[in-house]
């Protein structure tokens, strides 16, 4: 006996018990999300990471590399990395901390706010696409279900309210 694994348009289908998996649709989900940003910021020149360290430095609260990394649970190796191309890209500054001269201060130039700002559009327009079958409500109840999860297995995300979907990212 063999089961037909095949949707109705002759395409593969999941079986059953992945597809009735949360954690498996969360997974696949993030995959497909990932893989549309990837290709969307590559007409940039930027990654989702570099809009996420613009994102903490236009906050305005974590100037220091150490702080930055903390707040996005990256490598601080990584973000020394991604510091670098922002840097080169004329995006932040990076000066020694006058008071500690082992730190570095980081800062967003003017030419940094104007790309955080396209950056911003594009996560807009990646995310109301993504969502796209889902009104307003739906979005919202999501994005709460999700913030509630986050809250217990993404430690670093500290939320200061619920009403700011976009700074997600």
């Amino acid at each position: 006996m063999t089961s037909d694994i095949s949707s109705a348009a002759g395409n593969p289908r999941l079986p059953e018990e992945l597809a009735s998996s949360t954690t498996f649709l969360l997974k696949r989900l993030g995959f497909a999300a990932k893989e549309q940003a990837l290709d969307a910021y590559e007409e940039t020149g930027l990654h989702p990471y570099h809009h996420a360290v613009l994102a903490v430095l236009d906050e305005g609260s974590r100037e220091t590399q150490g702080a930055i990394a903390d707040a996005l649970g990256y490598d601080r190796g990584q973000l020394v990395g991604l510091l670098d191309e922002l840097e080169e890209r004329g995006l932040i500054e990076r000066r020694r901390d006058p008071s500690d001269r082992r730190r570095q201060a980081v800062s967003m130039t003017p030419e940094g706010k104007r790309a955080l700002t396209k950056l911003r559009a594009l996560h807009l327009r990646l995310e109301n696409d993504f969502l796209a079958d889902l009104d307003e409500s739906q979005r919202a109840r999501l994005h709460g279900l999700l913030r509630e999860l986050a809250r217990r297995h993404l430690p670093h995300c500290a939320f200061q309210q619920l009403s700011s979907p976009a700074a997600d990212g």
